[in-house]
């Protein structure tokens, strides 16, 4: 079974903070992506950029809006898809992710959401 994990992490408290602390913390990912790699179950692994664009139908025309389409002080980060037996292992290896293991990340509010995907087209 597939697993959508979605990486929250609250950009203002990140953007308030001088670049080289920045540097310091994200330099602290590396080893933790490393074991969640090693466990061969993430099928495909993204960064976001902050730059983003919602589409919504309305009356008869598809409408372009800046910004996400809710409202919080959460944005998503990174995207991975995992593959498990069920919700437990996949929160198992969705643990490995540096978002919930660096402790410097703990500031910035970072956090994973793990939904089961439904419907999966791509390579496997």
């Amino acid at each position: 079974m597939k697993f959508l994990c979605l990486g929250y992490l609250n950009a203002e408290k990140m953007d308030a903070l001088p670049k080289e602390a920045i540097a310091e913390v994200m330099g602290q990912c590396a080893p933790h992506l490393e074991e969640l790699y090693g466990t061969d179950q993430v099928l495909v692994d993204a960064g976001l950029g902050k730059d983003v664009r919602s589409l919504r139908r309305a009356k008869g025309k598809v409408k372009v809006l800046d910004g996400p389409f809710t409202e919080t002080k959460e944005m998503i980060g990174s995207v991975f898809i995992i593959e498990a037996e069920n919700m437990e292992e996949a929160a198992r290896v969705a643990a490995l992710h540096p978002a919930v293991q660096v402790d410097d990340g703990e500031p910035f509010e970072w956090g994973i959401e793990i939904r089961p995907i439904h419907y999966y087209k791509g390579g496997d």
